[in-house]
């Protein structure tokens, strides 16, 4: 159902600057301008938990809200263009990702589904069953899933963490085609509350995995390959060019990857749970507790 009524428009308010220092030299390298009134006028206020944003890459830029309509899409400069969902209800709307057709994926944790819906906001996929919980083997499915991931071939990939310790890949059709972990620790393979998943150029299955605050790296197979230390319970991106970016409720701090080598870290007072990265290399983080959605804009050096 489309809800046109959310009409919102933008003042630019900049609230600070950030740094972000290059690991093992101590100096700012870039620096960012931070909206924190992106997409409000003075005064307003997110009416529900801002838990996600995700940018599509042309223009669009989706922000995940607690309360209905749970969908609010804006351009990057804040404009207002739609918002949509109320029905089905979500009790935990928790994240928003882009497919490559420009597609939405969202999770609704609490209830145990994932929904694929046109950026119109039809319902077009289910997968799981509302309000049924599986275990690590179950195929179809989830417990409290949290993050999903579209391959540009069409396969899904769901992070299914806050109980379960697993991700898992369907094909575009949504049938079953493997369980990535599964087993709950902190030995190679092993993952404790997955956050996030993302594919890199190479298929390589890159998965927050946060309780053990670090990456975990699977081949296209799921065969384990290697682990990133780096903080990770928030979201993941990964750019063309196969830099990482993933954030951290717990540090306040997005960390930017290249080849599992730590290149940056943006520091934030937030808590930076939802993360979406355009293709220029704009940031936009939110913050579920706070309700605040922010976006880092680099500035010239």
């Amino acid at each position: 159902m489309n809800i046109n009524s959310l009409k919102i428009s933008r003042i630019p308010v900049l609230i600070c600057m950030v740094f972000i220092c290059q690991s093992g030299f101590g100096q700012p390298q870039d620096q960012y301008n931070i909206d924190s009134a992106w997409a409000l006028m003075p005064g307003e206020s997110w009416d529900g938990s801002t838990s996600w944003v995700a940018a599509d890459g042309k223009g669009n830029i989706l922000v995940m809200v607690r309360s209905a309509p749970y969908f609010r899409l804006y351009t990057r400069e804040g404009g207002f263009i739609r918002s949509w969902g109320d029905i089905p209800v979500m009790n935990n709307a928790h994240s928003v990702s882009f497919d490559n057709e420009g597609n939405v994926w969202a999770t609704d944790a609490a209830r145990h589904v994932v929904y694929k819906y046109s950026i119109q906001g039809d319902l077009l996929m289910t997968l799981g069953r509302a309000d049924e919980a599986g275990d690590n083997s179950d195929t179809r499915l989830f417990n409290q899933a949290n993050h999903v991931f579209v391959s540009n071939s069409g396969d899904i990939y769901v992070s299914d963490g806050y109980v379960n310790s697993r991700v898992i890949q369907f094909n575009a059709r949504g049938d079953f085609v493997r369980i990535v972990g599964g087993e709950q620790g902190t030995g190679e393979g092993q993952l404790d509350l997955p956050h996030g998943v993302a594919l890199d150029s190479r298929g390589r299955i890159l998965v927050n995995d946060s309780g053990n605050q670090r990456v975990s790296v699977f081949g296209a197979d799921g065969g384990f390959i290697e682990s990133w230390p780096v903080p990770s319970r928030g979201g993941i991106v990964v750019m063309a060019d196969d830099t990482v970016y993933v954030s951290d409720v717990n540090a306040g701090a997005i960390n930017i990857l290249k080849d599992g080598q730590l290149l940056d870290t943006i520091k934030v007072d937030v808590r930076p749970h939802g993360l979406g990265v355009d293709v220029d290399g704009t940031v936009y983080i939110t913050d579920a507790r706070a309700r605040i959605v922010m976006k880092l804009s680099k500035t010239a050096n």
